[in-house]
């Protein structure tokens, strides 16, 4: 390994990571860890119940989860947009039906699965895929934007999981999918909003799981890189923002959106018929996961050149 100026480069990292693994571990970690049930979940005839529905990866994922004829029961607070989802799932031959809620309302998520359980009669599969970002600083942030983050990202999560977890532990297999990020592995400089609610939400889902193990009820936890959707279009910034200082902010994060949500949507598919307990999609996240691995404390300063690069 060379070195630039004492400090060891990304692109140095990770063929570093490629040749050698950490702690004892391959670099590409096993599918299923002790305790998993690697029983395939045949998706045909399975109730899925998702979140974020309308547009991104959630539209993907119901495209593809249609194709393989599973029963949809479709959120989001779009309602014309989820009206477009919904018209594609059923051209495609499935029983679809939409929910037109915001899954930060209590009331309606508590509800929610009597709604489904009066369409579908069953709940097999939940998937929390909805999620929002601020772009700003946390001095630019106030504590209700801040709020804002926390209640969409992660609370309504545990709220749906809540509601829906009864009803997955009446099947002989079910399965959650709760969607973190690359920014639930590091948290980077305008983004600790986002990176606090993706932190959250992969805390909850690795100690649920481990809660779950030995149970019907497998949980897959997917931490995305960068997918070309409209996240950082539709982000918010701060009220004391100013307008370019916003579109500044937005056009450099959507410079960092790769992926097809196609291809992501096909991966996370993928991980939870195999019940995959974590699955990271990108070799941005695969990378970021590494780099924090081996720089817990001082990943950023490794990092900060190639993403301000970008």
């Amino acid at each position: 390994m060379t070195y630039s100026n004492g400090v060891i480069t990304l692109i140095e990292v990770w063929t570093c990571m490629q040749r050698f693994s950490l702690d004892g571990l391959p670099a590409r970690v096993p599918a299923f860890n002790k305790g998993v049930i690697p029983m395939q979940l045949k998706l045909k005839d399975k109730v899925v119940v998702l979140t974020g529905a309308a547009s991104g990866i959630g539209a993907a994922m119901s495209d593809r989860l249609a194709a393989k004829g599973a029963r949809l029961a479709l959120i989001d607070k779009s309602g014309n947009a989820l009206g477009e989802t919904l018209d594609r799932a059923r051209s495609a031959g499935a029983t679809a039906t939409g929910y037109v809620l915001d899954i930060t309302d209590r009331a309606a998520v508590a509800d929610l699965p009597d709604r489904v359980m009066a369409d579908h009669g069953r709940a097999t599969v939940l998937v929390n895929g909805a999620g929002v970002t601020l772009l700003g600083t946390f001095d630019q942030t106030t504590l209700e934007e801040f709020d804002w983050v926390m209640d969409v990202n992660f609370n309504a999560m545990v709220r749906m999981t809540h509601a829906f977890l009864p009803l997955l532990q009446q099947q002989p297999q079910a399965h959650i999918c709760n969607i973190s990020s690359l920014f639930g592995l590091i948290a980077l400089p305008s983004q600790a909003a986002y990176a606090a609610s993706k932190f959250a939400a992969r805390g909850f889902s690795e100690g649920l799981r481990h809660e779950l193990e030995g149970s019907n009820v497998g949980l897959t936890v997917v931490h995305p890189g960068g997918v070309n959707t409209a996240i950082a279009r539709d982000a918010r910034v701060p009220s004391s923002t100013t307008p370019e200082e916003a579109e500044a902010r937005k056009a450099r994060a959507a410079k960092l959106l790769k992926t097809p949500p196609e291809k992501a949507a096909d991966q996370i598919i993928a991980a939870i018929e195999k019940r995959q307990p974590r699955l990271l999609i990108g070799r941005d996240a695969r990378m970021g996961d590494r780099i924090q691995r081996l720089f817990p404390a001082s990943y950023w300063s490794k990092m900060k050149g190639f993403v301000n690069d970008k």
